[in-house]
C-alpha cells in the first residue's frame, strides 16, 4: 500500500458498548452453522459456496443501488485486497465446512475459532496494532480454554473424537479447521484494511460476491454438484446466508470499524460455546466434562480481554496505533 491509509471513523475511548452488543448478536448468529452445516445434505464445498451465493444474491443488488459511489471509487489496491479478503473468506469455508464431516461439531468450531491467536501474532507488523496486557492475557486464557476442549473432546492427546470416527478421520478434520482459523484470521486483517475506507454494505457485497465464485470453482472443479438437493436442504442453505453470513459475519465486519481487529477475533471465541450447545441439543452431541471446564476459561479469557479494551484510549492497549 502507498501512503498512510485514511485514520477512518472517530474512536471513543474505552469500550463501545454498541458495538460490543452487535459482537453479541453476531456470535449468537454464526453459533448456528455447524449445526445447520450438518444438517443440511449436500457436499461440503456445494454449502459453502451456496451460503455466500445466497447471501451475495440479497447484497449485491442493496450494494449497487445504495452505495454506488462507493464501488465506483475503489481504487486498484483497494480491489486488490478485495480480492484477497474473499479469497481468505473462500479458504476458511472451504477448509472449515468438510471438518464438519471428519470431526465433531466441537472440535470442529473450537479449531477454527483459534484464529484470535494468528491475528494476535501479525496484527502488530500488519494493522499497527499494540496488543497490550489485559487483551493479550484475555486472548492468551480463551486460547488454553480451546485447547481444554479440544484435548477432552479428542479423548486425549491420540486426537480420537469423542462424536465417533476414527483418530485418523478426527485429526484430518481437526487440520482442515485449523487451516481454516488462519484464512480467517488474514479475512480479518484483510478486512479492517478495507474497511477503514468503504463502507459496510458495499464491502460485505464485493467481498461475499468473490468468495461465492470461488467456491463455486471450487466446487466445479472437485466434482461436487451444486443442485439436486431435497427441499429441507435448501431451506437450511438459504438459513445459513440470511442467519450466520448476513447477519453475523456483518455483524463482526461492522464491530470492526467501532472495536480493534484482535479483540473483535477474541470475542468470537465464544462461538464454539454457542455451537456445542446447540449440537448438543439438536444433533446429541453432549460434550465432555473437560469441553465445560475450557467453555469457562474461554468467557473468562473474554472478560479480561474486554476490561482491556474498555481501559484502553485511542493510542492505548488494544487499540490501532496506525492503519
Amino acid at each position: 500500500m502507498s501512503g498512510a491509509a485514511p485514520a477512518g471513523p472517530a474512536r471513543s475511548a474505552g469500550l463501545d458498548l454498541r458495538a460490543a452488543m452487535v459482537l453479541v448478536f453476531g456470535i449468537a448468529c454464526v453459533s448456528t452453522a455447524a449445526v445447520i452445516f450438518r444438517q443440511a445434505e449436500a457436499p461440503a464445498l456445494a454449502k459453502a459456496a451456496w451460503r455466500l451465493i445466497f447471501a451475495s444474491a440479497v447484497l449485491l443488488p442493496l450494494a449497487l443501488v445504495r452505495s454506488r459511489a462507493a464501488l465506483a471509487g475503489l481504487s486498484v489496491a483497494d480491489w486488490r485486497r478485495a480480492v484477497l479478503a474473499g479469497a481468505a473468506l473462500a479458504l476458511h469455508f472451504g477448509l472449515w465446512v468438510p471438518s464438519l464431516d471428519y470431526t465433531s461439531v466441537a472440535s470442529s468450531v473450537v479449531l477454527v475459532t483459534t484464529h484470535p491467536f494468528f491475528v494476535g501474532l501479525a496484527a502488530p507488523f500488519v494493522l499497527g496494532e499494540r496488543v497490550g496486557r489485559k487483551l493479550a492475557t484475555g486472548i492468551g486464557l480463551a486460547f488454553v480454554g480451546t485447547a481444554v476442549v479440544v484435548v477432552g473432546d479428542s479423548g486425549g492427546l491420540s486426537g480420537l473424537a469423542w462424536g465417533g470416527g476414527s483418530a485418523a478421520r478426527a485429526i484430518v478434520g481437526d487440520a482442515l479447521a485449523l487451516g481454516g482459523a488462519v484464512a480467517a484470521a488474514a479475512y480479518f486483517i484483510l478486512g479492517r484494511q478495507l474497511r477503514a475506507r468503504l463502507p459496510l454494505l458495499p464491502y460485505v457485497a464485493v467481498v461475499y460476491g468473490i468468495a461465492a465464485a470461488i467456491l463455486v470453482g471450487a466446487a466445479v472443479a472437485g466434482g461436487a454438484s451444486l443442485t439436486g438437493y431435497p427441499p429441507a436442504t435448501w431451506g437450511r442453505l438459504v438459513l445459513l446466508a440470511l442467519v450466520p453470513q448476513i447477519l453475523g459475519h456483518s455483524s463482526f465486519n461492522w464491530a470492526l470499524e467501532h472495536l480493534s481487529a484482535t479483540f473483535v477475533a477474541g470475542a468470537v471465541l465464544g462461538e464454539p460455546i454457542g455451537g456445542t450447545l446447540l449440537a448438543w441439543w439438536r444433533l446429541g452431541e453432549r460434550p465432555p466434562n473437560p469441553a465445560l471446564a475450557g467453555g469457562a476459561l474461554i468467557l473468562a479469557g473474554l472478560a479480561i480481554a474486554a476490561r482491556g479494551e474498555a481501559a484502553a484510549g485511542p493510542d492505548g492497549d488494544g487499540r490501532d496505533v496506525a492503519r
